[in-house]
């Protein structure tokens, strides 16, 4: 465990350098950058070819962080954040100033998610104890826009390159093996009176349901 806080701590450095990480999650890797480090994030756009106008999901370390980047947040998108976080849900909800436009691809909105793998988790606290402020990692999945998701590092570094091989590529790849769910998380939108489902994924409709007492829009 040792070798992989010294890989978390240079994973910090990379990231408050405005650099670009490859990381594991439950569900698959993503590919991530600070939010406020807009060459960064234009680098993940670019290497994934993907269009300027698909929004970045925020990675998050705890629950409170929603207060933070999220503005005017439903009750039940609290319940379900108490129900299903750390795990595979994403809630996308009004975001604050502190988030930028050109992460949710100058829309009003932010898709949050707090991953439950104890190498994105472990790397999330790490960057917030750098930090005054609740920080996120805008990530993707770590694939060209369309592919499959990778659910290992070298899956990874099949789909956008070795580490060092130029902007196209991650700076660096947390190697935490294979993800255990390899099935990206259930996107909701949680802007409205009630939820409405924009992607099926990890978190059934059902499971959903039942924590919220009603029918789910799709």
């Amino acid at each position: 465990m040792a070798d992989m806080s010294a890989q978390i701590d240079r994973a910090v450095e990379v990231l408050l350098g405005g650099g670009v990480v490859a990381f594991p999650t439950d569900t698959v890797y993503g590919v991530g950058a600070l939010p406020t480090k807009e060459a960064a994030i234009d680098r993940i756009y670019s290497m994934k070819g993907r269009p300027r106008t698909r929004a970045l999901i925020i990675h998050v370390h705890e629950r409170e962080a929603m207060s933070a980047i999220a503005d005017n947040v439903p009750e039940y998108a609290r319940q379900l954040a108490e129900a299903f976080w750390p795990g595979a849900l994403t809630l996308v909800l009004s975001r604050t100033e502190a988030v930028p436009a050109y992460v949710t691809g100058e829309r009003p909105t932010v898709g949050l998610r707090m991953p439950n793998h104890p190498i994105a988790t472990r790397l999330l606290r790490a960057l917030n104890e750098r930090s005054d402020a609740t920080v996120g990692i805008a990530a993707p999945s770590a694939n060209r826009f369309g592919d499959t998701p990778a659910a290992t590092a070298q899956e990874v570094v099949a789909r956008l390159g070795a580490p060092g091989s130029g902007d196209s590529s991650p700076d660096m790849i947390l190697d935490g093996g294979a993800c255990p769910g390899k099935v990206p998380s259930t996107i909701l939108d949680c802007t409205g009176e009630w939820p409405r489902v924009l992607r099926r994924g990890a978190t059934s409709v059902q499971a959903i349901e039942e924590i919220i007492g009603r029918f789910v829009k799709q």
